[in-house]
């Protein structure tokens, strides 16, 4: 399946094509009275379970006389989405009774796959005018007669579709089964043939909802008042845990810092042979480049260029591109942003690199481009090859992936290379206001609780105390059928989450260099990330305690995209620390005399 236009285009227009939508056959959305409205039929699936979802015509349902795909962009098809035209005939402002779709005779094999999608809860999606239709397939109901652990299953054969218009506009659909009518379902639950009568009914009715509201309905649920209180009982507690960490900072760390210059600065008038002690001891070790300094810098790269994509992720939501059921527009968004964003990652991790008087670059810009996507692709492939063995929707086309890897080779890895070269000849200097003593001094032995482990748990456990109440509407939305539309409250959230990160960052830090532990670069990164970690321990919970998903490949693809999701966090999180540790660092080694 290959790119159209559109997406071509979106590579160079990147506001623009983001918010363009998917339309549907009529250019403008206006019928007359008789017009043939396209509906698409797209998916199937089990509830539960929302990546593993299938073709409509996976199912043995009627087949119109003519199946036609719809064109899709990029981010539809990553989004899992396949629309085909729908046996169905809607034609604008046109009643109908029982309208007889086909007359079918169901195989065995075809009943027990029917009695299999009963039996998971499997819903279908349609879209008629690009507005989404929901239903289910059949239910499923205890046999109080026989044993009380043997079930009966129907099929539902009748689909009624309400539809609401205003003037010549399609406004409102939905689709509903008569789940009391023993007319409206056959029985499935014996394996033997069975003739069905597959028919729909249509109503029309009218309403003054105008057409640029018509998608209105679709975010009134996470903007209900008992949510609305959740969401700011969130904010609330996101602000408190920033009031009380400001205010630990303010009133202790800031007042140790001023006994610190007045000390260092009296010891300096009155004993200049006296022995130094605390983090002034170790100001010749501070600027000690870290090891592994071309990793360093890579991960600084990568961490920036996620910080950005996701700002600009925030400013599209906010601006209002990603209303609910804009399809795909946030997949398209996420590879277009991280292609054109890619050298800013270059840059980054080149000019950092520089100042490290790093010298082979061209391994650190290979290791830059790997760092993320590497894991990333290795990850896809797994996915991908096990949607592939499912035959499911989320299996990405050849062509789709010819595209992905276009974007990647022409558009991605020259800007990185672009970025990288004008970070080599930046020629800034790493800003460092003591000199390097040439032989490193020693680390005292330290407590169990000052080591790595033990201080990234502190160090995320408060920032994830900030955004854990917000997280469950994230994931209902992602791994569910919830819709999330309140953007401003998460990006109010996202702010706090980077000053708290930063907050407690430096606070770890200053504990460190007290302690006269100089490897502070590495450690600041880990820390700042941590929450990463922490987010992906809230998978595990929201998994098993939270949502009702199962099997192999939902389980596969939940938690191994998850840790992509998580791992970027940790990459931006921790650049974010380790920024707001090196300007503290900088700043209190500025304001005392270093010999």
């Amino acid at each position: 399946m290959v790119l159209r236009r559109w997406d071509l285009v979106v590579l160079g227009l990147l506001l623009s094509t983001v918010a363009t939508v998917v339309k549907s056959d009529a250019s403008d959305h206006t019928y007359k009275p008789k017009d043939q409205v396209p509906l698409y039929a797209n998916k199937v699936g089990p509830f539960q379970n929302p990546s593993e979802t299938y073709r409509f015509f996976d199912l043995p349902f009627c087949l119109p006389a003519h199946v036609k795909e719809k064109k899709e962009a990029l981010g539809e098809v990553l989004n899992g989405d396949r629309l085909v035209s729908a046996p169905y005939k809607l034609e604008f402002l046109v009643d109908k009774d029982s309208e007889l779709v086909c007359k079918k005779q169901l195989t065995m094999d075809e009943v027990a796959q029917f009695r299999k999608a009963v039996a998971k809860d499997y819903y279908f999606e349609m879209y008629y005018d690009d507005l989404p239709v929901w239903g289910f397939l059949g239910r499923v109901e205890k046999d109080g007669k026989s044993d009380p652990g043997e079930h009966k299953y129907y099929l539902f054969k009748h689909l009624h579709f309400d539809i609401s218009y205003n003037k010549d506009h399609v406004i409102e659909i939905g689709a509903r089964t008569e789940r009391n009518d023993p007319n409206a379902q056959v029985d499935i639950t014996e394996d033997k043939g069975v003739d069905v009568d597959f028919t729909y009914s249509v109503k029309w009715r009218d309403t003054d909802i105008p057409f640029e509201k018509r998608m209105d309905k679709y975010s009134h649920s996470s903007s209900l008042p008992h949510h609305l209180e959740i969401h700011w009982f969130s904010i609330i507690n996101s602000c408190v845990t920033v009031l009380l960490l400001t205010g630990f900072l303010a009133t202790i760390l800031m007042r140790v810092l001023k006994n610190d210059f007045v000390k260092y600065a009296n010891d300096e008038d009155t004993a200049d042979d006296q022995e130094e002690t605390g983090w002034k001891y170790i100001h010749g070790d501070v600027f000690r480049y870290p090891k592994y300094k071309s990793l360093f810098a890579a991960a600084l790269g990568c961490g920036s260029q996620l910080f950005i994509l996701v700002v600009f992720i925030f400013i599209l939501a906010i601006v209002g591109v990603f209303y609910p059921y804009n399809r795909g527009a946030l997949f398209t968004a996420l590879v277009v942003i991280y292609a054109l964003t890619s050298g800013i990652a270059g840059y980054t991790a080149a000019s950092f690199y520089g100042q490290l008087e790093g010298k082979n670059w061209v391994r650190n810009l290979l290791l830059t481009g790997a760092l993320f996507c590497g894991p990333l692709f290795l990850n896809f492939c797994f996915l991908n090859t096990v949607a592939i063995a499912y035959r499911a929707t989320a299996a990405l086309p050849f062509g789709t992936i010819v595209v992905i890897f276009l974007i990647w080779a022409l558009v991605t890895s020259p800007l990185l290379v672009l970025g990288g070269i004008a970070g080599k000849n930046s020629k800034a200097e790493f800003q460092a206001p003591c000199r390097t003593t040439k032989y490193p001094r020693e680390i005292p032995p330290l407590p169990w609780y000052r080591s790595t482990l033990p201080q990234m748990a502190m160090a995320g456990f408060l920032p994830f105390s900030a955004i854990y109440i917000e997280l469950y509407y994230i994931f209902a939305s992602v791994w569910g059928h919830r819709i999330y539309t309140i953007y401003s409250i998460l990006f109010i959230v996202f702010i706090i989450l980077l000053i708290v990160t930063a907050f407690i960052t430096v606070a770890l830090t200053y504990f460190q260099l007290a302690a006269e532990d100089h490897e502070w670069w590495w450690r600041s990164f880990l820390c700042g990330g941590s929450t990463g970690l922490f987010i992906y321990g809230y998978c595990l919970y929201y998994y098993y305690a939270r949502s009702d998903m199962s099997g192999f490949m939902q389980t596969s693809f939940f938690f191994g995209y998850m840790a992509c999701v998580c791992y970027g966090f940790f990459l931006m999180l921790g650049t974010v620390g380790f920024r707001a540790a090196l300007f503290f660092v900088r700043h209190i080694y500025r304001s005392i005399k270093c010999e």
